[in-house]
């Protein structure tokens, strides 16, 4: 025959059939408990965790030999492998990784001097556009003089203190 038990909302204990006391709260939450110390401490509003009696504290302090006997950590088995990286194949991959770091620097020196180039090349290009832009815009546009101008009178209130 198998017991229905449940469980002690402050205690952790097991609440076996017929027994506990059932307290229904305002926002219809129900709360069980096991005797009326525990249900005395919860309307008090005491920690369980501070109380060395209850389960929460045998929990949280790490009391508990048997559970602790039954958790055993597994240890994650990585098997090496080789993946393929998008944009290039397996072979690709391993064509690189048995050439010399010689020629693989090499390679790379010649990569980063082309893009050092194509860069150069577009700042040349811009420079040219903005000098050009900047000549255009001298030959049409004559600067104009102006002579002093007055202001006129001071308008608005003193700003001084009230």
């Amino acid at each position: 025959m198998v017991l229905k038990t449940e469980v002690c909302r402050f205690s952790g204990a097991k609440i076996y059939p017929g027994r506990g006391i059932r307290f229904v709260r305002a926002d219809s939450q129900v709360f069980l408990f096991v005797n009326s110390k525990c249900k005395r401490y919860f309307h008090n509003r005491l920690k369980p965790v501070k109380l060395t009696w209850t389960q929460l504290y045998r929990k949280a302090n790490k009391k508990d030999a048997q559970a602790e006997a039954v958790k055993r950590k597994r240890r994650a088995n990585t098997k090496p492998y080789s993946r393929s990286i998008v944009g290039a194949s397996l072979e690709v991959i391993q064509k690189k990784r048995a050439e010399k770091t010689e020629v693989r620097e090499a390679a790379r020196q010649a990569a980063l001097k082309e893009i050092k180039e194509r860069i150069k090349k577009t700042k040349d290009e811009k420079k040219a556009k903005k000098a050009e832009v900047l000549s255009k815009a001298t030959k049409v546009k004559a600067p104009i003089q102006r002579g002093p101008v007055s202001k006129g009178p001071k308008l608005g209130g003193g700003g001084g203190k009230r």
